[in-house]
């Protein structure tokens, strides 16, 4: 999945932002922001792989915005102004969407950035498939290994996290960041909410805006991850 932020300074834009993310399979919103300061605030706590960003925007345009990041995610710029094209793909933007613009067209873009990614990652700093089987942790005052596949799901408490393993009783507690712990496991792990990610190879039901992970275990959806989980649903649902 490529995590995506959305910006946009008009409430109507970025709602359509948002519904053609989610028309997309391999595109996962986990933010959506009214103004580059707020995207900013966003990133300064999460990673994202992509932005559609606006360019005119209020106390600070989508350009210069994408110009102060220190390491810049990929972006698509999203504007009525063509004359800001050029300019654009100074800064390695991967598309420029002029406004209005319809579905086919945001799925062109989006199909460039999955071109885009791929060879980043299989080319950069994305672990092997053999390495990316285990992690370490430190927890109290051992550091454990464990199996990337038997991570249920990951629970956020104040500075810590809390690791529930298949076949174990206890979770591992260790000193470590949502933030970090998202960006090491693979796709099969979705963020749902500000506290927890999950294996979704362990989903046994999904009820209303809970996940049931077992007959103990009742997950939220949060409002900000309710989108991309519906997205990656519509991929799996057979039905009407």
């Amino acid at each position: 999945m490529i995590r995506c932020m959305a910006i946009d300074d008009e409430p109507l834009a970025l709602q359509q932002i948002a519904s053609y993310i989610s028309k997309v399979p391999f595109l996962e919103l986990t933010a959506r922001c009214q103004s580059a300061v707020e995207a900013r605030q966003f990133l300064e706590r999460e990673s994202v792989d992509a932005v559609f960003c606006d360019i005119n925007m209020p106390d600070l345009n989508g350009m210069d915005f994408i110009k102060s990041l220190t390491m810049p995610p990929l972006v698509v710029f999203t504007t009525a102004y063509a004359e800001y094209a050029v300019e654009g793909f100074k800064v390695n933007a991967v598309d420029y969407l002029l406004k209005p613009f319809g579905l086919q067209d945001f799925q062109r873009a989006a199909q460039r950035l999955k071109e885009r990614m791929e060879p980043a990652r299989s080319n950069g700093t994305a672990a092997s498939a053999a390495d990316s089987d285990i992690i370490f942790l430190k927890t109290e005052y051992r550091i454990v290994k464990v199996t990337v596949a038997d991570i249920r799901y990951v629970e956020a408490m104040s500075e810590y996290l809390k690791v529930y393993l298949r076949n174990e009783a206890r979770p591992i507690v260790t000193l470590l960041s949502m933030k970090k712990m998202e960006e090491r496991l693979p796709a099969n792990f979705m963020r749902i909410h500000r506290s927890y990610i999950i294996n979704l190879n362990d989903i046994q039901e999904v009820n209303k805006n809970r996940i049931i992970m077992d007959a103990d275990t009742y997950l939220p959806i949060g409002d900000m991850y309710r989108d991309a989980f519906q997205s990656y649903l519509d991929t799996k649902f057979l039905g009407k």
